[in-house]
C-alpha cells in the first residue's frame, strides 16, 4: 500500500511524468530534497528583502526624530521669513 504511486494515466505508474517526479521529491524526504526545498525557500525570501535593504542606511528611531524635527524646524522658519 505505500508503494502505491498516484497516477492519472489510468494506472500505468511507469509513465514518470513531471508530476510523478514532482510528487516524489516533495514527498521524499530524502536529504538532498529536503537542503534544496530550504534554499528554495530561502531565495525566495532573501531576495527581495536584498533587494529593498541595499543602498538604504539603517536607522534608529532616534535617528529619525532628530531628522523630523530638523526638517519641521528649517519648515517653520521659512514660513515664518515670507
Amino acid at each position: 500500500m505505500v508503494s502505491e504511486t498516484k497516477s492519472s494515466n489510468g494506472g500505468n505508474a511507469g509513465g514518470g511524468g513531471f508530476r510523478a517526479k514532482m510528487d516524489h521529491v516533495l514527498y521524499s524526504g530524502e536529504k538532498k530534497h529536503v537542503f534544496a526545498g530550504i534554499l528554495i525557500i530561502g531565495a525566495v525570501f532573501a531576495v527581495p528583502w536584498f533587494l529593498m535593504t541595499r543602498g538604504s542606511k539603517q536607522q534608529s528611531h532616534q535617528d529619525y526624530l532628530e531628522k523630523a524635527d530638523k526638517a519641521r524646524s528649517e519648515r517653520l522658519s521659512t514660513s515664518k521669513a515670507k
